[in-house]
């Protein structure tokens, strides 16, 4: 186990979340059961894919009451403004999902006789998703449905401010039916952050955040 995490509430100064953030062993440990699970679910058609990624979708759609009290507790965005948000993120995975297939398909290429030649995308492993505070679900879906849809599997680490929205995703994600492994999230120092961007074994990362995050980032990365 590594440090404490603790959300702040800017509505009272209270403690409104804490949550102990991975270590070494723990951050590992997620990468193996990411690599362990990659495979069957890469196996699955992109249509199965998309009926999964439909049901975590309205899954979190369904709590909008919830998670937009969530929201104004950890971050301190008025109700009103978080439900909008879970509108636009609802807007979005919808579309994501439903435009995957084509999306995805082979790309024909020029005629050659005797050949039948194509591009292929084909999923790159383990994505890793660093989303901010100030829109934690908009900003974090547009990096997870597309990674998942196209066959990767997915470790989402949400700003110490927005703990409880990784949270939420792995729950919608679950029931679903999504397997274990494949989407995971985990609470962690900016140390642990960089330490998985450096993995060996992660094949992305896609980070959302403030200038000196994306320094941090591309050094770590370097």
């Amino acid at each position: 186990m590594g440090d404490m995490l603790k959300c702040i509430s800017p509505i009272d100064g209270s403690v409104f979340v804490e949550r102990p953030t991975a270590d070494k062993n723990e951050i590992e440990a997620a990468v193996g059961r990411a690599r362990k699970a990659a495979s069957a679910w890469q196996s699955l058609t992109i249509l199965d894919r998309q009926s999964i990624l439909s049901s975590a979708a309205e899954c979190l759609v369904s709590e909008t009451e919830e998670i937009a009290l969530e929201l104004t507790w950890q971050m301190g965005r008025p109700t009103r403004q978080a439900r909008g948000e879970m509108v636009g993120f609802a807007e979005r995975a919808r579309h994501m999902t439903y435009i995957a297939h084509d999306a995805l398909a082979d790309i024909e290429t020029d005629y050659l006789p005797g050949f039948n030649r194509f591009v292929r995308r084909e999923p790159i492993g383990l994505v890793f998703v660093v989303a901010p505070w100030n829109y934690p679900y908009l900003t974090a879906v547009n990096a997870v449905w597309p990674a998942l849809l196209a066959g990767n599997t997915v470790i989402l680490k949400h700003s110490h401010q927005t703990p409880l929205c990784a949270e939420r995703f792995a729950s919608a994600m679950a029931r679903a039916g999504v397997p274990d492994g494949v989407f995971q999230p985990l609470h962690l120092t900016h140390e642990g952050t960089a330490a998985l961007m450096q993995h060996k074994n992660v094949g992305f990362v896609a980070f959302t955040g403030s200038v000196s995050g994306g320094l941090a980032t591309q050094q770590a990365l370097a």
